[in-house]
């Protein structure tokens, strides 16, 4: 006999929240395989292919392309095995679907392979995976149109009407995260009211409970009052926009962007020192290279290289604050993050042990990530889990700039563009390849001399490569 099962969108990972669905790779009526991607979906970092852990006939979808969901809302639903006249399951017109056994806290006669993610394996047992699910509500929630011509989920009534401290069953967070989030600043779930589906609770949720309590000098336990409240606590009447204003919403790799640098200038005391240095030794070096045949070389390849050597003499700057054990966490490898300026925004991908390639190995991957980052391919773990960030602005025909630190990490070196100026060398004026570097630091994790001594030795391997060559 057919079994309905309900697929919901899965945890990406790295702390995200909710996605947009871009586009359904599926109707409803088709047949799919196991771990067949099914909708294209964006998140905060990557754009994602979602794969199906189920076989069997779609029967229902939820959420059109442009609706953004909270992780654990349902995606759609798929009819697996025969029904009881023989006839393939989705031949009838599809019913509204039936409560999967998983989420009644059964198993499911088809478990599916249990992937949910492409790339991103889930073969760990049944009972680890299952997370707490709020109760159970209508299938397909009504979804509102909104003023740029998308439709989000309308928050179904029963999550409206839900009592805060009410203690009739368990509090409605799937994400682990969330759950440390509050725990960490003494909020009670139970006396929250969620803006996701049932009531969820999302990440959004307890960081605007947190802002509410900060504004009105409040902390603890009295911050969980429910978010409709605080709305009108904090919030003044809004004014209406003047004529030719555009509101542009931040939300994806945006808003994920500017939460990450209001988040780095409001808990780093950081610093910024720079030095101009004379880079022409280390363009004829590049130059020198690729003459010599194979793969050639790039020059953020080279400057990876001199970085990882400077990390080497310089560990402190390859670190982060543990601020809650008020502790330096010290990284013995290097996995360099890079900034790169796509269409959908800033985004930094990391080269994971750095410290172990060459310079041809380094060209390689960061053409990789690059290619991948225009694209919108990279996944959620090569955006993620960089001690040390290498920007080359330069690129945008600048000279300097201060940067922003990549929380957590504790240091940025910046690169300007390498052009030719007037430079004393050897005594007399002459025209040389001129770079500035400018490196910002976190100034608990070092003072200015270990700071002054990495960009030093830094612009000591620019000017003279056989420095590097040294310390190899």
């Amino acid at each position: 006999m057919a079994q309905v099962l309900e697929f919901k969108l899965p945890d990406l990972g790295e702390g995200l929240t909710e996605a947009e669905i871009v586009r359904w790779l599926v109707e409803v009526g088709d047949v799919v395989a196991v771990d067949q991607p099914v909708v294209e979906v964006e998140t905060a970092k990557a754009m994602v292919d979602v794969p199906c852990p189920y076989g069997g006939v779609v029967t229902a979808r939820f959420g059109a392309e442009g609706t953004e969901l909270p992780v654990g809302a349902p995606l759609l639903t798929v009819a697996v095995g025969e029904p009881a006249d023989g006839r393939p399951a989705g031949d009838s017109s599809p019913a509204e679907p039936a409560e999967s056994e998983d989420a009644r806290g059964g198993t499911p006669a088809t478990e599916g392979s249990g992937n949910v993610l492409v790339g991103y394996g889930t073969a760990a047992a049944p009972a680890r995976r299952r997370r707490v699910r709020p109760p159970q509500a209508a299938p397909a929630a009504p979804s509102t149109p909104v003023a740029n011509g998308r439709s989000r989920t309308a928050r179904p009534a029963a999550a409206q009407a839900r009592t805060p401290g009410a203690a009739d069953g368990p509090v409605p967070v799937i994400s682990p995260l969330v759950r440390r989030l509050a725990r960490q600043n003494g909020l009670d779930l139970r006396e929250m009211t969620g803006s996701g589906p049932d009531g969820l609770i999302l990440r959004a949720d307890v960081e605007y409970a947190l802002r509410a309590a900060a504004a009105q000098g409040r902390t603890g336990a009295t911050a969980g009052e429910p978010r409709a409240r605080a709305d009108r606590a904090v919030e003044p009447a809004p004014v209406a926009d003047a004529p030719g204003v555009t509101r542009v919403p931040l939300k994806g790799i945006r808003g994920a962007v500017a939460d990450k640098l209001s988040r780095s200038r409001t808990e780093i005391p950081d610093a910024t020192c720079w030095v101009d240095a004379d880079a022409t030794e280390l363009m004829r070096t590049r130059a020198a290279m690729n003459a010599a045949g194979g793969p050639r070389i790039s020059v953020i390849a080279l400057l990876a290289r001199v970085c990882t050597a400077a990390l080497a003499r310089f560990p402190e700057l390859n670190s982060s604050v543990d601020t809650e054990a008020r502790e330096i966490v010290q990284y013995g490898d290097v996995h360099l993050g890079f900034a790169a300026q796509t269409d959908r925004g800033l985004v930094v991908p990391v080269v994971r042990d750095a410290h172990t390639r060459d310079a041809e190995s380094l060209t390689a991957e960061f053409a990789r990530l690059t290619e991948a980052a225009r694209t919108g391919a990279l996944t959620p773990a090569e955006l993620t889990g960089g001690t040390f960030t290498l920007n080359n602005y330069g690129v945008f025909g600048v000279d300097g700039s201060t940067p922003i630190i990549n929380h957590p990490e504790a240091a940025m070196l910046g690169v300007g563009r390498i052009v030719p100026k007037p430079w004393v060398h050897e005594g007399e004026l002459a025209v040389r390849q001129v770079v500035q570097l400018s490196l910002t630091f976190d100034h608990r994790v070092c003072d200015g001399g270990t700071a002054g001594g990495f960009l030093r030795y830094v612009a000591d391997c620019v000017e003279q490569p056989a420095v590097l060559l040294r310390t190899l």
